[in-house]
């Protein structure tokens, strides 16, 4: 059978961040580009606010990487909302060709496989990726108005409010070397209050075919991060791996771990959502890649992929888990 591993020789040559009041008082609070403490962003509806999210997001990224619209010949986005209402509301003034994902909190880097592949096969000199998600919009679509004032599982994951935007190209300073993407797995988990539960499986089939098809192993890697396992599924994932021979503790943790702090911050297992792996990717993770600090990482994105109906019929949650290998440049 053909390796799934793509080989690619992508940059990130931007990135950008725009993040809710939770995410901004959390301990990644510096690193992000901007932040609003009404979570509305100048707009009246939690939706509106999101794609407003994606707007700014873009927009600074595109500043930073000094290029404009027609520099750009893709646009590669998503988010958690209905038919991706998010991202094609957010997105109108933008004149660049428009591919909309859905792969749940997988997203993100779905669009740097996606964007990357067109890049590096010469179908544009750039590309962009933007993704979010905001907690009231997730909460109000997936389960309740957070008026209503459910009482949360433990087990359960607090939507990050947040945008990230990346700019594919030749150049950058962290590059994507590799992509797996991921196969959807399915293990019988129905809880929609433990996505960690419901992911780590993928993540964990995800893992072990690269380790395999790549013929490496953990300790060749400074760091292994996850999407959005949070902490439930960060542990499963763990023992998942520890079971096949392959102990990734030492080196791996989650976006959902970092984004928010377990002491101060009542968000239960973790941090979750389109832009909970976007935002920490853009603002924590590449500053550390670019710099050297760390210069072999394997970032891998997890979704649930059930939507509100599907949880209503007492389905089993499948998952997905893409993996990209993004490492400094020599």
């Amino acid at each position: 059978m053909a390796k799934g591993i793509i080989e690619l020789n992508s940059g990130i040559e931007a990135a950008a961040t725009v993040v809710g009041k939770n995410e901004h008082e959390g301990p990644l609070g510096s690193c992000f580009d901007m932040h609003d403490d009404s979570d509305y962003f100048g707009t009246d509806t939690w939706e509106k606010a999101e794609s407003e999210m994606q707007r700014r997001a873009l927009s600074l990224a595109l500043k930073k990487a000094s290029v404009g619209v027609d520099g750009i010949g893709a646009l590669y986005a998503g988010d958690l909302l209905n038919q991706c209402t998010a991202s094609a509301y957010g997105l109108l003034e933008f004149d660049i060709p428009f591919f909309g994902l859905y792969g749940a909190c997988s997203t993100s880097v779905e669009g740097l496989i996606l964007s990357s592949v067109y890049q590096s096969a010469g179908y544009a000199e750039k590309t962009a990726v933007v993704v979010s998600s905001h907690y009231c919009s997730a909460e109000r679509q997936y389960r309740s108005p957070v008026e209503y004032g459910a009482q949360r599982s433990p087990t359960a994951q607090w939507t990050v409010t947040g945008a990230g935007a990346f700019i594919i190209g030749k150049g950058g300073k962290a590059k994507i070397r590799a992509a797996l993407p991921g196969i959807v797995v399915e293990k019988g988990i129905n809880d929609a209050s433990n996505m960690g539960a419901a992911m780590a499986p993928a993540a964990a089939n995800t893992l072990s075919r690269f380790f395999a098809e790549s013929e490496t192993s953990p300790r060749d890697y400074d760091l292994i991060v996850s999407g959005d396992l949070g902490y439930e599924g960060g542990a499963i994932l763990c023992d998942i791996m520890l079971a096949e021979g392959k102990d990734i503790r030492n080196n791996y943790t989650d976006c959902g771990m970092l984004i928010y702090s377990k002491a101060t911050q009542d968000k239960h297992a973790g941090g979750s959502g389109c832009g909970c792996a976007a935002t920490v990717t853009a603002s924590y993770l590449l500053p550390k890649i670019e710099s050297g600090e760390l210069g072999n990482v394997l970032l891998m994105a997890t979704g649930a992929m059930m939507s509100p109906m599907s949880i209503m019929q007492g389905q089993a949650i499948p998952a997905v888990a893409h993996l990209v290998n993004i490492r400094t440049a020599r």
